[in-house]
């Protein structure tokens, strides 16, 4: 069994106790009525600790519509105030002191707005456990024989604390290691798309026939694809058991992007690696619960989370179907008052009846981002990188 999945308890047993209960909850899937009234008294409990811990949440909290009157349905998650991901770009706000902060990651690379956001063992832990799990759930964890792994992110050097890097390193920690390549490596005064290592890497891999973890951007395998085809080498057969875990978007590079069919029908074609091992994951370092595509590549929404879409204009929620702002609802952060977040991106959440996949919580497609230039991310920082090497 993965380190992962192992218990962790919340800060304050007492105070979050509804909150502990519901991220013990193994099933990434699960739903019904009894688990509906566990997550508002989950949240309850989480909007009472950052009030109690966050001079900023409480005053947001008491300018509220939520505000004495506590929570009583999934309905009146619309009471809840919420702060834009964007505002943790500019100020950081936490609900925990110093001493208590396991770890502290940004959310942009070089350049660009960077979001500051600490977290508490809790909240760390939980994160990578609600990950394992779903990771678990689709049979990508505890394998046994050895990994090769290509990360298209950035190679570690001292003092990076980007929130991508971090994620794709913990979870090598998901099957054993036998060889580690990045696709960005490290200069000595920063980081580089390195595309001939990644095609160097991929025929290695090909030839060892030991499985596959491609985990990061899509934009550098893609752009690895192309160098292929460029230098006139034919398709080559991964290892079936291989498994292609994407993770950051496009941003800055929209004109270059491959739809999703498109590429995961290029990964299929060039690297032999089936269609239902290729899925692409949503998250964020305001937010840091695991949307992973279904064998539909649909993204939907874990047990510990819920979701509502904003109109762009009025901001009213809006029902299935209807494309808004992206707000992102979960009480297992205790680090910060992120519980309630608002994202830049533009979506619409589906019935699970709309998917056909079988899992039966509700699920969302990202249409693109809205928002002004200046506000950056991991991917805005990283596609620079592949300006005159692709």
């Amino acid at each position: 069994m993965s380190q992962y999945l192992n218990p962790v308890q919340v800060p304050d047993p007492a105070a979050l106790a509804h909150v502990q209960q519901l991220c013990d909850i193994a099933e990434p899937y699960a739903v019904g009525p009894e688990l509906d009234r566990l997550f508002v008294e989950a949240m309850n409990e989480s909007n009472a600790w950052h009030v109690a811990r966050s001079p900023f949440f409480a005053k947001l909290w008491g300018a509220s519509e939520a505000a004495g009157r506590p929570l009583e349905s999934i309905a009146d998650l619309e009471r809840l105030p919420y702060l834009h991901a964007n505002f943790f770009k500019a100020h950081e706000v936490v609900s925990i002191s110093g001493p208590e902060v396991a770890l502290h990651v940004t959310s942009s690379g070089t350049t660009g707005q960077k979001s500051q956001m600490s977290f508490d063992h809790w909240t760390l832990r939980n994160g990578q456990r609600m990950v394992a799990r779903v990771f678990d759930s689709y049979g990508w964890l505890g394998e046994s024989e050895p990994v090769n792994y290509l990360l298209s992110n950035y190679q570690p050097r001292p003092g990076l604390n980007l929130g991508t890097s971090f994620t794709d390193e913990y979870l090598c920690d998901f099957a054993p290691v036998r060889s580690v390549e990045y696709a960005l490596k490290h200069t000595g005064s920063g980081h580089e798309f390195d595309p001939f290592g990644c095609v160097r890497a991929l025929l290695r891999f090909a030839e060892e026939g030991a499985p596959v973890r491609i985990l990061g951007f899509p934009a550098f395998l893609s752009f690895t694809l192309d160098r292929m085809r460029e230098l006139g080498l034919p398709p080559v057969t991964l290892n079936p058991r291989s498994l292609v875990a994407f993770g950051g978007g496009w941003k800055g590079h929209a004109d270059r992007e491959v739809g999703k069919p498109e590429l995961y029908q290029r990964i299929h074609e060039q690297l032999g690696i089936p269609d239902e091992r290729i899925r692409d994951g949503y998250g964020a370092v305001e937010h840091s619960v695991l949307y992973m595509e279904c064998a539909h590549h649909r993204l939907h929404v874990p047990t510990w989370s819920r979701m509502l879409v904003r109109d762009v204009r009025t901001l009213r929620p809006l029902p299935h179907g209807e494309r808004g702002y992206a707000q992102f609802v979960s009480p297992y952060i205790t680090s910060a008052p992120a519980q309630s977040v608002l994202m830049g991106d533009l979506v619409s959440q589906h019935s699970p009846e709309e998917c056909g996949c079988g899992l039966p919580t509700p699920w969302f497609a990202v249409h693109g981002r809205a928002g002004l230039s200046r506000n950056r991310s991991c991917a805005v920082a990283a596609a620079e990188l592949l300006k005159g090497t692709s």
